[in-house]
Protein backbone atom coordinates (compact mmCIF):
# COMPACT_ATOMS: atom_id res chain seq x y z
CA UNK A 1 0.00 0.00 0.00
CA UNK A 2 0.99 3.13 0.04
CA UNK A 3 1.21 6.32 2.05
CA UNK A 4 -2.69 7.01 1.69
CA UNK A 5 -2.32 3.67 3.93
CA UNK A 6 -1.48 5.12 7.28
CA UNK A 7 -3.38 4.71 10.68
CA UNK A 8 -5.44 1.77 8.81
CA UNK A 9 -5.14 -1.38 11.34
CA UNK A 10 -2.41 -4.19 10.33
CA UNK A 11 -4.82 -6.49 10.08
CA UNK A 12 -6.91 -4.75 7.36
CA UNK A 13 -4.15 -4.10 5.18
CA UNK A 14 -3.52 -7.81 5.23
CA UNK A 15 -7.11 -8.68 4.45
CA UNK A 16 -6.89 -5.97 2.10
CA UNK A 17 -3.13 -7.78 0.35
CA UNK A 18 -4.76 -11.78 0.44
CA UNK A 19 -7.80 -10.27 -1.28
CA UNK A 20 -5.57 -9.09 -4.02
CA UNK A 21 -3.79 -11.79 -4.35
CA UNK A 22 -7.18 -13.76 -4.47
CA UNK A 23 -8.74 -11.78 -7.11
CA UNK A 24 -5.65 -12.63 -9.10
CA UNK A 25 -5.97 -16.02 -8.81
CA UNK A 26 -9.29 -16.33 -9.88
CA UNK A 27 -7.93 -13.90 -12.96
CA UNK A 28 -5.08 -16.83 -13.89
CA UNK A 29 -7.45 -19.46 -13.12
CA UNK A 30 -9.79 -18.31 -15.50
CA UNK A 31 -7.80 -16.84 -18.18
CA UNK A 32 -5.83 -20.51 -18.29
CA UNK A 33 -9.55 -21.99 -18.56
CA UNK A 34 -10.34 -19.92 -21.11
CA UNK A 35 -6.80 -20.62 -23.25
CA UNK A 36 -7.54 -24.42 -22.57
CA UNK A 37 -10.67 -24.18 -24.48
CA UNK A 38 -9.32 -22.11 -27.55
CA UNK A 39 -6.26 -25.41 -27.68
CA UNK A 40 -9.06 -27.50 -27.74
CA UNK A 41 -11.21 -25.15 -30.21
CA UNK A 42 -7.86 -25.61 -32.61
CA UNK A 43 -7.97 -29.06 -32.76
CA UNK A 44 -11.37 -29.08 -33.88
CA UNK A 45 -10.77 -27.15 -36.31
CA UNK A 46 -7.52 -29.11 -37.02
CA UNK A 47 -9.78 -32.35 -37.31
CA UNK A 48 -12.22 -30.37 -39.83
CA UNK A 49 -8.97 -29.60 -41.74
CA UNK A 50 -7.12 -32.58 -42.16
CA UNK A 51 -9.68 -34.58 -43.92
CA UNK A 52 -9.09 -32.57 -47.13
CA UNK A 53 -5.53 -30.98 -46.22
CA UNK A 54 -1.82 -32.37 -45.12
CA UNK A 55 -0.96 -32.13 -41.65
CA UNK A 56 2.34 -30.56 -42.58
CA UNK A 57 0.61 -27.92 -44.33
CA UNK A 58 -1.29 -26.74 -41.59
CA UNK A 59 1.68 -27.08 -39.59
CA UNK A 60 3.56 -24.99 -41.89
CA UNK A 61 1.06 -22.42 -41.42
CA UNK A 62 0.99 -22.31 -38.42
CA UNK A 63 4.61 -22.11 -37.54
CA UNK A 64 4.74 -18.86 -40.30
CA UNK A 65 2.54 -17.13 -38.02
CA UNK A 66 4.35 -18.18 -34.95
CA UNK A 67 7.70 -16.96 -36.21
CA UNK A 68 6.16 -13.70 -37.03
CA UNK A 69 4.74 -13.63 -33.29
CA UNK A 70 8.16 -14.74 -31.76
CA UNK A 71 10.04 -11.47 -33.67
CA UNK A 72 7.66 -8.66 -32.68
CA UNK A 73 7.34 -10.66 -28.77
CA UNK A 74 11.62 -10.46 -28.66
CA UNK A 75 11.80 -7.03 -30.00
CA UNK A 76 9.51 -5.59 -27.29
CA UNK A 77 11.54 -7.84 -24.25
CA UNK A 78 14.84 -7.05 -25.12
CA UNK A 79 15.79 -6.93 -28.82
CA UNK A 80 17.19 -9.64 -31.00
CA UNK A 81 20.46 -9.38 -30.19
CA UNK A 82 19.58 -10.87 -26.71
CA UNK A 83 17.30 -13.25 -28.03
CA UNK A 84 19.73 -14.82 -30.55
CA UNK A 85 22.28 -15.52 -27.25
CA UNK A 86 21.99 -19.28 -26.69
CA UNK A 87 24.11 -21.46 -24.21
CA UNK A 88 22.44 -24.42 -26.49
CA UNK A 89 22.38 -23.70 -30.02
CA UNK A 90 22.14 -27.43 -31.27
CA UNK A 91 19.67 -28.48 -28.22
CA UNK A 92 17.76 -25.47 -29.66
CA UNK A 93 17.50 -26.82 -32.95
CA UNK A 94 16.75 -30.07 -31.50
CA UNK A 95 13.97 -28.98 -29.34
CA UNK A 96 12.36 -26.91 -32.04
CA UNK A 97 12.18 -30.04 -34.76
CA UNK A 98 10.85 -32.11 -31.94
CA UNK A 99 8.34 -29.44 -31.49
CA UNK A 100 7.45 -29.46 -35.15
CA UNK A 101 7.04 -33.10 -34.75
CA UNK A 102 5.19 -33.60 -32.34
CA UNK A 103 2.26 -31.16 -33.74
CA UNK A 104 2.63 -33.31 -36.84
CA UNK A 105 2.28 -36.31 -35.27
CA UNK A 106 -0.95 -35.15 -32.86
CA UNK A 107 -2.44 -33.60 -35.87
CA UNK A 108 -2.30 -37.40 -37.44
CA UNK A 109 -3.68 -38.49 -34.69
CA UNK A 110 -6.96 -36.07 -34.72
CA UNK A 111 -7.07 -37.79 -38.26
CA UNK A 112 -7.78 -41.47 -36.99
CA UNK A 113 -9.17 -40.60 -33.95
CA UNK A 114 -11.83 -38.54 -31.85
CA UNK A 115 -11.06 -35.61 -29.90
CA UNK A 116 -11.61 -37.24 -26.64
CA UNK A 117 -9.66 -40.45 -27.04
CA UNK A 118 -7.15 -38.24 -28.43
CA UNK A 119 -6.58 -36.17 -25.70
CA UNK A 120 -7.38 -38.88 -23.03
CA UNK A 121 -4.17 -40.76 -24.42
CA UNK A 122 -2.25 -38.08 -24.33
CA UNK A 123 -2.89 -36.26 -21.15
CA UNK A 124 -0.40 -39.17 -19.91
CA UNK A 125 2.43 -36.59 -21.00
CA UNK A 126 2.87 -35.13 -17.62
CA UNK A 127 3.42 -38.25 -15.89
CA UNK A 128 5.97 -38.76 -19.18
CA UNK A 129 7.98 -35.78 -18.17
CA UNK A 130 8.03 -36.51 -14.51
CA UNK A 131 9.82 -39.81 -15.33
CA UNK A 132 11.94 -38.57 -18.46
CA UNK A 133 13.09 -35.59 -16.19
CA UNK A 134 13.92 -38.25 -13.25
CA UNK A 135 16.24 -40.27 -16.14
CA UNK A 136 17.46 -37.47 -17.86
CA UNK A 137 17.92 -34.88 -15.27
CA UNK A 138 18.43 -36.59 -12.34
CA UNK A 139 15.11 -34.62 -10.93
CA UNK A 140 14.19 -36.78 -7.76
CA UNK A 141 11.33 -39.21 -8.24
CA UNK A 142 9.18 -39.81 -4.95
CA UNK A 143 7.25 -43.02 -3.96
CA UNK A 144 4.17 -40.66 -4.76
CA UNK A 145 5.21 -39.82 -8.07
CA UNK A 146 5.75 -42.85 -9.23
CA UNK A 147 2.40 -43.92 -7.82
CA UNK A 148 1.06 -41.26 -9.94
CA UNK A 149 2.60 -42.94 -13.30
CA UNK A 150 1.55 -46.55 -12.27
CA UNK A 151 -2.07 -44.76 -12.11
CA UNK A 152 -1.65 -42.78 -15.28
CA UNK A 153 -0.26 -46.00 -17.23
CA UNK A 154 -2.91 -48.06 -16.18
CA UNK A 155 -5.74 -45.45 -17.42
CA UNK A 156 -3.75 -45.25 -20.83
CA UNK A 157 -4.00 -48.77 -21.01
CA UNK A 158 -7.16 -49.04 -20.34
CA UNK A 159 -8.49 -46.55 -23.28
CA UNK A 160 -5.74 -48.22 -25.82
CA UNK A 161 -6.70 -51.76 -24.40
CA UNK A 162 -3.81 -53.33 -26.23
CA UNK A 163 -4.17 -57.68 -26.77
CA UNK A 164 -8.28 -56.98 -26.97
CA UNK A 165 -9.92 -57.59 -30.27
CA UNK A 166 -11.00 -53.73 -30.18
CA UNK A 167 -7.51 -52.46 -29.88
CA UNK A 168 -7.16 -49.73 -32.96
CA UNK A 169 -3.27 -49.22 -33.72
CA UNK A 170 -4.13 -45.71 -34.34
CA UNK A 171 -4.44 -45.13 -30.81
CA UNK A 172 -0.79 -45.24 -30.63
CA UNK A 173 -0.16 -42.15 -32.19
CA UNK A 174 -1.62 -39.81 -29.68
CA UNK A 175 1.10 -41.72 -27.42
CA UNK A 176 3.95 -40.94 -29.70
CA UNK A 177 3.11 -37.78 -29.39
CA UNK A 178 2.96 -37.34 -25.96
CA UNK A 179 6.17 -38.95 -25.67
CA UNK A 180 7.71 -36.44 -27.83
CA UNK A 181 6.14 -33.85 -26.05
CA UNK A 182 7.64 -35.26 -22.72
CA UNK A 183 11.05 -35.12 -24.42
CA UNK A 184 10.43 -31.47 -25.97
CA UNK A 185 9.25 -30.52 -22.06
CA UNK A 186 12.66 -32.14 -20.79
CA UNK A 187 14.75 -30.29 -23.33
CA UNK A 188 12.87 -26.70 -22.22
CA UNK A 189 13.83 -27.48 -18.45
CA UNK A 190 17.54 -28.21 -19.36
CA UNK A 191 17.83 -24.97 -21.46
CA UNK A 192 15.87 -22.75 -19.71
CA UNK A 193 18.47 -22.65 -17.07
CA UNK A 194 20.41 -20.78 -19.56
CA UNK A 195 18.64 -19.14 -22.29
CA UNK A 196 15.71 -16.79 -21.80
CA UNK A 197 11.78 -17.30 -22.21
CA UNK A 198 12.19 -14.68 -25.74
CA UNK A 199 15.38 -16.81 -26.85
CA UNK A 200 13.33 -20.50 -26.63
CA UNK A 201 10.80 -18.89 -28.50
CA UNK A 202 12.96 -17.06 -31.24
CA UNK A 203 14.95 -20.46 -32.44
CA UNK A 204 10.97 -22.03 -31.83
CA UNK A 205 9.68 -20.12 -34.49
CA UNK A 206 12.92 -20.45 -37.20
CA UNK A 207 13.69 -23.45 -36.93
CA UNK A 208 10.46 -24.92 -36.80
CA UNK A 209 9.24 -22.74 -39.61
CA UNK A 210 11.75 -24.05 -41.34
CA UNK A 211 11.34 -27.43 -40.73
CA UNK A 212 7.65 -27.21 -41.35
CA UNK A 213 8.44 -25.43 -44.61
CA UNK A 214 10.60 -27.88 -45.94
CA UNK A 215 7.91 -30.79 -45.16
CA UNK A 216 4.81 -28.93 -46.18
CA UNK A 217 5.43 -27.12 -48.87
CA UNK A 218 5.85 -29.99 -51.08
CA UNK A 219 2.44 -31.52 -49.92
CA UNK A 220 0.56 -28.21 -50.83
CA UNK A 221 -2.72 -28.68 -51.51
CA UNK A 222 -4.41 -25.54 -52.62
CA UNK A 223 -7.15 -24.52 -49.95
CA UNK A 224 -10.75 -23.71 -50.55
CA UNK A 225 -12.37 -20.11 -49.72
CA UNK A 226 -13.73 -21.94 -46.65
CA UNK A 227 -10.34 -24.27 -45.61
CA UNK A 228 -8.43 -20.78 -45.71
CA UNK A 229 -10.26 -18.97 -43.66
CA UNK A 230 -10.10 -21.93 -41.03
CA UNK A 231 -6.21 -22.37 -41.66
CA UNK A 232 -6.06 -18.68 -40.63
CA UNK A 233 -7.80 -19.22 -37.14
CA UNK A 234 -6.07 -22.04 -36.23
CA UNK A 235 -2.87 -19.97 -36.69
CA UNK A 236 -4.35 -16.95 -35.10
CA UNK A 237 -6.10 -18.64 -31.91
CA UNK A 238 -2.50 -20.46 -31.48
CA UNK A 239 -0.91 -17.33 -30.81
CA UNK A 240 -3.44 -15.90 -28.39
CA UNK A 241 -4.21 -19.30 -26.66
CA UNK A 242 0.09 -18.58 -25.48
CA UNK A 243 -0.49 -14.71 -25.12
CA UNK A 244 -3.57 -15.75 -22.77
CA UNK A 245 -1.43 -18.56 -20.64
CA UNK A 246 1.34 -16.03 -20.38
CA UNK A 247 -0.83 -13.93 -19.03
CA UNK A 248 -2.30 -16.42 -16.68
CA UNK A 249 0.92 -16.68 -15.16
CA UNK A 250 1.47 -13.31 -14.70
CA UNK A 251 -1.65 -13.32 -11.95
CA UNK A 252 -1.08 -17.18 -10.49
CA UNK A 253 1.99 -19.15 -10.08
CA UNK A 254 2.51 -22.17 -12.49
CA UNK A 255 2.05 -24.90 -9.78
CA UNK A 256 -1.68 -23.66 -9.30
CA UNK A 257 -2.54 -23.42 -12.91
CA UNK A 258 -0.91 -27.03 -13.40
CA UNK A 259 -4.05 -28.91 -12.67
CA UNK A 260 -6.33 -26.63 -14.29
CA UNK A 261 -4.13 -27.88 -17.70
CA UNK A 262 -6.60 -30.87 -17.39
CA UNK A 263 -9.56 -29.10 -18.11
CA UNK A 264 -8.51 -29.39 -22.19
CA UNK A 265 -9.57 -32.93 -22.12
CA UNK A 266 -12.85 -32.18 -20.74
CA UNK A 267 -13.71 -29.21 -23.64
CA UNK A 268 -11.96 -31.38 -26.42
CA UNK A 269 -14.31 -34.46 -25.16
CA UNK A 270 -17.36 -31.81 -24.96
CA UNK A 271 -16.61 -30.86 -28.50
CA UNK A 272 -15.83 -33.85 -29.55
CA UNK A 273 -19.28 -34.67 -28.46
CA UNK A 274 -21.43 -31.60 -30.00
CA UNK A 275 -19.06 -31.33 -33.24
CA UNK A 276 -18.03 -34.73 -34.38
CA UNK A 277 -21.14 -36.77 -32.16
CA UNK A 278 -18.44 -38.92 -30.64
CA UNK A 279 -19.38 -41.24 -28.32
CA UNK A 280 -17.89 -41.49 -24.74
CA UNK A 281 -17.09 -44.92 -23.71
CA UNK A 282 -16.86 -46.35 -20.57
CA UNK A 283 -13.53 -47.38 -21.34
CA UNK A 284 -12.25 -44.16 -22.08
CA UNK A 285 -14.26 -42.19 -19.44
CA UNK A 286 -12.42 -44.36 -16.68
CA UNK A 287 -9.10 -44.52 -18.50
CA UNK A 288 -9.21 -40.68 -18.85
CA UNK A 289 -10.25 -40.18 -15.22
CA UNK A 290 -7.71 -42.41 -13.89
CA UNK A 291 -4.96 -40.80 -16.24
CA UNK A 292 -6.51 -36.65 -14.54
CA UNK A 293 -6.47 -38.53 -11.30
CA UNK A 294 -2.39 -39.58 -11.42
CA UNK A 295 -1.77 -36.14 -12.61
CA UNK A 296 -2.87 -34.15 -10.32
CA UNK A 297 -1.79 -36.47 -7.11
CA UNK A 298 1.38 -36.26 -8.92
CA UNK A 299 0.94 -32.50 -8.17
CA UNK A 300 -0.06 -33.10 -4.59
CA UNK A 301 2.17 -31.34 -1.98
Amino acid sequence: MNDSGRGVPFTVVESTSEAGRARGTRIGIMLCLLSMFIFAAQDGITKILVKDLPVAQLVMVRYWVFLVFAVCFVRMKGGMANARKTAHPWMQMARSLLGVFEIFVFGMALRYLGLAETHAIYAIFPLLTMAMAALALREQLSLRKCMAAVIGFVGTLIIIKPGMGVFSPASLIPLVAALMFACFNVLTRKISSTDSFGTNMLYMGFWGAVAATAIGLPQWVTPTPLELVLMLVLSLTGVMAQLLLLQALKYTAAVTLQPFNYSLLVFASVLGVVWFGEALETTLVVGALLVVLGGLYSLRR
